[in-house]
């Protein structure tokens, strides 16, 4: 008993020297904006952001929101202060009328997009609502959801490969919103990150770059896969202009020779 004690320990330690090898500092910047303001900062005591792992719930960082509240005339418009109204009558919304008897602080989530489950956020906000004082206004009660619709076409999931040295590897990547990535378009595919991270047997092997492949919103590459093994592969999408980022994964099997 004392020996399989000893052996589970040494496991333990050796996987956990692994994911630490691979284990990169990232860096995460939370703002939080009034709306039709202004950013949050220390001359209203901050916000205080944590930051978890969705699947785990495991707290990875907590803390202040700190600084001024930025530049007014970049945020509001010189005529009035006001931010443009976003939406029109196209724009999708959902309307709900609820009786109220007295002030409620009322809780809305956002979860989706429903078409693209891998991609889906949610996303959460309160605010105190005031019986027959709607939020009608503008563009109502305004959340912002991050991500891209990462959906990886191939290769299918759990695929078996008898002998390869490399696997293509196709996703197609849109806004939120499904709006379309070209080369120099409106959302300009050479100004994102498309990559692919390779791991075998749970392990990290290699990372990517997937390539714009010539057809609206789809990304390629050929990834290697020279050893037997379970492969799984999570492919991302990045702006390192804004942060902005989504994902999705797949899996093969490469047998042995």
């Amino acid at each position: 008993m004392r020996l399989r004690s000893i052996v589970v320990l040494a496991v333990g330690f050796a996987a956990a020297v692994s994911s630490a090898a691979w284990a990169e500092p990232t860096e995460i910047t939370v703002r939080v904006l009034s709306k039709d303001a202004k950013f949050i900062g220390t001359s209203m005591g901050g916000m205080r952001i944590t930051l978890r792992d969705a699947e785990t719930g495991e707290i990875l960082a907590s803390g202040l929101t700190e600084g001024g509240t930025g530049d007014t005339k970049r945020l509001m418009h010189e005529n009035g202060g006001r931010r443009a109204v976003m939406s029109d009558v196209s724009a999708a919304r959902f309307q709900a009328t609820v009786d109220l008897d007295a002030p409620r602080l009322v809780e809305v989530e956002a979860y989706g997009p429903l078409a693209q489950r891998q991609a889906a956020q949610r996303v959460v906000a309160t605010q105190w609502v005031i019986p027959g004082r709607g939020i009608t206004g503008g563009d109502g009660w305004v959340l912002e959801l991050p991500g891209f619709a990462v959906d990886v076409l191939s290769p299918p999931a759990h695929v078996k490969f008898d002998g390869a040295t490399t696997v293509d590897v196709r996703a197609n990547v849109v806004m939120m919103c499904g709006c379309t990535i070209d080369p120099k378009g409106l959302w300009d595919a050479d100004k994102y990150e498309v990559q692919a991270i390779v791991r075998r047997d749970g392990k990290p092997v290699a990372r990517v770059p997937l390539k714009y492949a010539g057809q609206t919103s789809q990304f390629a590459a050929a990834v290697p896969a020279t050893e037997p093994g379970m492969y799984e592969i999570l492919v991302y999408a990045y702006d390192p202009a804004n942060g902005n980022t989504g994902l999705d994964r797949t899996t093969f099997i490469v047998a042995k020779k």
